[in-house]
């Protein structure tokens, strides 16, 4: 696998209703930081997102934000970044942070950080990358995600190896040895559609 030294993190505008989410953040991005691994976000100054880049910069860490121009008011892009990349869309938002990162990482989110995840786990289905996808399910927040995929699997629209594009963890400690040992996309995820 390949040396993860930038990763993607999508997550919530919002800080969610439990506070865990909150913290989990902040320890995700101090881990970061601790391992010297540039983090690739929303640009945001809101919500998980930005907590979870203020925890990587109070920690020493690099972080880089990627937002859509007709997002800044509404998201206050985080000027105080080390790189702060303004964009045209939000599919060029997607697109430039995925390029960016040597993986992804899931927390909590809405409507958007769904859209993230649903996007770059189809990609690795259509084998358009191998980089590893970690969902971090605080308080079990993904629990209801993991049984829509199970149900796309038990009505057979979907191969049971696409539990394998992507893994689920409960702590932000627990996010590195995923990455690690993330295994390569099963090629019949895809050939089974053909």
């Amino acid at each position: 696998m390949t040396e993860i030294k930038a990763l993607c993190v999508f997550c919530g505008s919002k800080m969610g209703a439990s506070p865990q989410y909150q913290a989990v953040a902040k320890q995700l991005g101090s881990l970061l930081a601790e391992r010297g691994i540039r983090l690739i976000y929303g640009g945001g100054n809101i919500g998980l997102m930005g907590v979870v880049a203020d925890a990587v910069m109070d920690a020493g860490g690099e972080v880089t934000g990627v937002i859509p121009e007709f997002l800044m008011k509404f998201e206050v892009g985080k000027s105080n970044v080390n790189e702060l990349i303004v964009v045209e869309s939000m599919h060029e938002r997607k697109s430039r942070m995925f390029e960016l990162s040597d993986g992804v990482v899931v927390l909590p989110g809405g409507l958007g950080t769904l859209d993230e995840t649903f996007e770059v786990i189809t990609w690795k289905q259509l084998r358009q990358h191998d980089k590893p996808i970690v969902v971090l399910s605080v308080d079990d927040y993904w629990a209801p995600f993991e049984n829509l995929v199970e149900s796309l699997v038990d009505q057979d629209f979907a191969h049971p190896a696409i539990a394998d594009l992507y893994t689920v963890v409960h702590s932000a400690k627990a996010v590195f040895p995923a990455l690690e040992s993330a295994p390569e996309p099963n090629e019949e995820v895809l050939t089974s559609h053909l």
